[in-house]
C-alpha cells in the first residue's frame, strides 16, 4: 500500500479484496473520460457469497447493511484495478443499491448506508454522492444486495 487511500484502508484494518471475474458478458469497471462506472458488485468475500436469500426474511438489515459494506468494498476494488491508484478519486459521483427484499421489507436505505458509510470513511468527503436505494425481487446468484458506484478521477 502506498497512497494516501490505501493508508486510510490499512488505518481501518480493510483490505481490498480480489476484483471478481465476471458472471456474465461485461467488464467489473469501465472508464470513460474522467468517469469511472462499476458494474454491480455483489457481497463476494474470496469468491463465494457468505449469505443468501431475502431482505426482512432469511437476511437481516443487520447482515445486509455489513453485505452493502462488502460491495462497496469490492467496487473499490474493481475501481482502482482499473486506474491503479484510489489516490486518483476525486469523489463519488453515484451509488446505486438494489436489496432483495422481502414483500413487507421497506428498509432498503438503511441496508444500502452501509456502503455509504463505507465510502465515507475510506474517502472522506470525496465519499460523498448522490444515491438511489431500490428494493428487487431478486438478484444474481440469491445475492440480498447489489451495489455499483460512479466515480469522478483527477485529471491526471
Amino acid at each position: 500500500m502506498s497512497g494516501v487511500v490505501d493508508a486510510r484502508l490499512a488505518e481501518l484494518g480493510l483490505t481490498l479484496p480480489e476484483v471478481v471475474p465476471p458472471l456474465a458478458t461485461y467488464q467489473p469497471a469501465v472508464q470513460s473520460g474522467v468517469y469511472v462506472y462499476t458494474s454491480g458488485q455483489l457481497p463476494m468475500v474470496e469468491g463465494k457469497l457468505p449469505v443468501t436469500g431475502k431482505v426482512g426474511a432469511e437476511v437481516t438489515s443487520e447482515e445486509a447493511k455489513d453485505l452493502a459494506r462488502t460491495c462497496a468494498l469490492n467496487a473499490l476494488a474493481a475501481v482502482k484495478s482499473l486506474v491503479g491508484d484510489l489516490d486518483r478519486v476525486a469523489r463519488v459521483v453515484k451509488v446505486v443499491g438494489f436489496v432483495a427484499s422481502a414483500p413487507d421489507f421497506t428498509g432498503q436505505p438503511g441496508v444500502i448506508n452501509g456502503s455509504s458509510e463505507l465510502l465515507g470513511e475510506v474517502l472522506g468527503d470525496k465519499g460523498v454522492h448522490a444515491r438511489s436505494a431500490v428494493g428487487v425481487a431478486v438478484l444474481p446468484l440469491d445475492a440480498p444486495v447489489e451495489v455499483e458506484i460512479q466515480v469522478e478521477l483527477t485529471e491526471a
